[in-house]
């Protein structure tokens, strides 16, 4: 077998790829086709780059080669062929084209972009992933982000490092003009080359083997703007050890990644300063210093997106008189924001739609049904209801649409739209139901919540007689789970039920509300009254006296800790007429008892006594051992508040008797442990007082109940001597003053 290198490109490295591929010596192919070891080491090696026809023959009936792998073979060969000209001058073999002096070189470039500004990050990534041997470099990120612009301006400013020339395509991924055909831009590349277009193979796979030979010792840029996917790149592929591939998509191009080992830059929205610049180099820097709250405004309503604040600085410039504020005004409009931002047949919703259609039926129909959700992040079993699928569906879907740039994974399951994505989404026909089942997969999901956080609890409301029950409910392990929950979702929840009362889904906006219950006994002082205002105006209009009722209570309990008394009374005394009307024991042992609480508030711990020991009773009736524990906590704290320590000590080991789980740690629980404490110390019983208060501590602190933990270790402060209470109380009122 020879020894030689083979030649990095031409015939040479063509002859030996297909060689190798065929499983041949250098002797075996030798036998076979009557050409000699020598001569076949020599061509491989570059030696003798334009074999005579009848050793090209020879050579691909040795190989088995098919009519088009012969022809492949024949031209190439033929490259290498001296040619004289019509002065009998020999011209360069087109194969070593690239030794000619670079002002020569093809340039395909399109003009740098105009207002370029910001990116240095972007253009520092692409620069660093442009380094090694035959990098291919995925610049990707949503429509209209300015992909192709960071693209050409970095290409501009390097075009030393490319001396042979820089190739450029429009792959058309996502146009309605429809996508080039391989060979079209294959036959372009070959064009610029300076391959003479009679000498272009007439197959993908003829013209593509061309190209890479061509390339093969050369250094050059190829840019493959707009690529629909990675099948539609990996013909184009240069692979010359000193090319540089930059491909641009809206898709993620994983298989790119894989196969090519293509090296991801990712191109997000531009930051309020930078988008400010934009506008300034289009209007000008006096038009938009004159108006720089407008300006900034302009910029958070394009949500960042170049596109959007070209199509808006263009509109400003068709306009000399028209003020900034004047313009953020129409945008601030959500009914015509994208409209605005249109220009002919450029803008956001037409970039948006072409990205649309490239993908499956059923992701699209999801996108569209994530319109209709109200809040601004989406897990997939919300997904799944909206779209009336299965979460594993969904989650799919989801993938799919992040791997368009059509919605971003904010953290592991849970993931959000750019603002004008969302309002493009919203514009598209999903069908009447989206909305109402989102809304009682809330419902669901929070019931469930409830009953991982606080079980043993009552059922807070019946369902509704027009309940859409999802596919699926997110199940929780555990209280800790539940809180996680909450804690994610309450922007989302409250937006949910302001979309369902301005709906006129009354039934659904209060009883959402109450499912938040656990989270607002644990965050009392958090600003819940607007949102309990909310779901008694919506109890109120669906005419449901229970809904009114527990929500009046809630409502009342909010305001006592928020120093309220007054407007608490009010609402607690109608909250238990209203359950004492409809016979709803339950309702009204839960009013009396919240009512208690405004009423020592005022000093009246002997009539709080009492209501409570009226609940206990209506409690027991009801046969509801959770509210009978829950009367007898609050009366358990009456007794102590009013110096009745041994009283308040029975009561409450009464009460905690009742806990037929020990290890489960809950609020009343908490708070029982706090009221036994603080009458032990008051019956003189100081180390057993200080260790049921520290495990009333201990037990808040575990389970997120800020509150409790501030209360208990407030008491601590006051009779212990441990060195770490103080940092402990600091941290639980650091947590208790920021919004989860």
């Amino acid at each position: 077998m020879g020894t030689g290198t083979p030649a990095s490109g031409g015939f040479g490295a063509l002859l030996r790829g297909l060689r190798t591929g065929a499983g041949l010596s250098q002797e075996e192919l030798a036998q076979a086709s009557g050409v000699s070891v020598r001569a076949l080491s020599d061509m491989e090696r570059g030696r003798s780059r334009g074999p005579q026809r009848r050793t090209v023959e020879a050579l691909a009936a040795a190989l088995a080669l098919d009519a088009a792998g012969a022809r492949e073979l024949e031209y190439t060969a033929s490259l290498g062929r001296p040619r004289r000209t019509a002065a009998h001058e020999v011209s360069p073999p087109a194969a070593v084209a690239h030794a000619v002096a670079s002002p020569g070189a093809p340039d395909l470039l399109p003009r740098a972009p105009r207002g370029f500004h910001g990116r240095a990050a972007e253009l520092d990534a692409l620069s660093r992933a442009a380094v090694g041997e035959a990098p291919v470099c995925l610049v990707v990120g949503p429509a209209g982000v300015g992909k192709t612009a960071l693209v050409l301006h970095w290409a501009h400013h390097g075009l030393s490092a490319f001396p042979d020339g820089r190739l450029y395509a429009d792959l058309r991924g996502f146009g309605d003009t429809g996508e080039p055909a391989l060979i079209e831009v294959l036959r372009e590349f070959l064009l610029a080359l300076g391959v003479p277009r009679g000498r272009i193979p007439e197959s993908e796979n003829g013209a593509a083997a061309l190209f890479r030979s061509l390339a093969a010792d050369r250094r050059i840029l190829v840019i493959l703007d707009n690529a629909r996917d990675s099948e539609q790149v990996r013909p184009l592929l240069p692979g010359g050890r000193g090319c540089v591939t930059v491909v641009t998509s809206r898709h993620r191009l994983p298989g790119l990644i894989v196969t090519d080992t293509a090296r991801p830059v990712a191109v997000d929205v531009l930051g309020p300063e930078d988008g400010i610049t934009l506008l300034a180099r289009v209007l000008g820097t006096p038009r938009v210093h004159a108006e720089p709250a407008a300006a900034r405004r302009l910029a958070e309503l394009c949500g960042g997106l170049p596109l959007a604040l070209r199509v808006a600085a263009a509109r400003l410039a068709q306009r000399p008189g028209w003020s900034l504020g004047a313009m953020a005004a129409e945008l601030s409009d959500e009914t015509r924001r994208l409209s605005l931002l249109d220009v002919e047949d450029t803008g956001v919703r037409a970039a948006l739609h072409v990205t649309l259609q490239q993908l499956p039926r059923h992701v699209s129909r999801q996108f569209a049904c994530l319109g209709c959700h109200p809040g601004t992040h989406v897990d997939r079993y919300a997904a799944a209801a909206l779209a009336d699928t299965d979460p594993a569906v969904a989650e799919t879907s989801l993938e799919r649409l992040a791997a368009a740039h059509l919605v971003t994974e904010t953290a592991p399951g849970r993931w959000t739209m750019h603002d004008l994505v969302r309002l493009y989404a919203r514009s598209l026909n999903a069908g009447p139901d989206g909305l109402t089942r989102v809304l009682d997969h809330y419902i669901a999901t929070g019931l469930a919540a409830v009953a991982a956080a606080e079980p043993g609890n009552e059922e807070c409301f019946p369902l509704s007689a027009h309940f859409l029950p999802p596919a699926a409910v997110r199940e929780f392990a555990d209280r800790s789970a539940a809180v996680a929950w909450y804690a994610a979702e309450r922007d989302d929840l409250t937006l949910a039920v302001a979309a369902a009362h301005a709906a006129g889904l009354h039934d659904r906006a209060w009883r959402i509300v109450l499912t938040l219950w656990p989270l607002i006994v644990w965050r009392v002082r958090d600003g819940w009254v607007p949102l309990l205002d909310t779901a008694l105006a919506a109890a109120r209009a669906d005419a449901d006296q229970h809904g009114e009722s527990r929500v009046l209570n809630v409502l009342g309990w909010v305001l006592i800790e928020e120093g309220r008394i007054a407007e608490a009374l009010t609402h607690l005394g109608a909250a238990s007429a209203l359950a004492s009307r409809a016979g709803d024991a339950v309702a009204e042992a839960n009013a009396l008892i919240v009512l208690g609480v405004a009423q020592a508030a005022l000093g009246g711990l002997d009539e709080a006594a009492q209501g409570c020991e009226r609940a206990v009773e209506l409690a027991r009736k009801a046969e509801d051992r959770t509210i009978e524990r829950l009367a007898m906590q609050h009366l358990a704290r009456h007794w102590a508040d009013a110096g009745k320590w041994r009283r308040a000590l029975d009561t409450a080991t009464d009460a905690l008797a009742f806990d037929d789980r020990p290890a489960t740690v809950d609020v009343p629980r908490t708070l029982l442990l706090m009221v036994r404490g603080e009458a032990l110390l008051g019956l003189g019983y100081e180390a057993e007082g200080i260790e049921q208060l520290e495990l009333a501590a201990r037990e808040a602190e575990t389970s997120g109940y800020d509150d409790g933990a501030v209360r208990a270790l407030g008491v601590l402060l006051r009779v212990s001597a441990d060195a770490e209470l103080p940092a402990r109380y600091e941290a639980a009122v650091a947590r208790l003053t920021t919004r989860m």
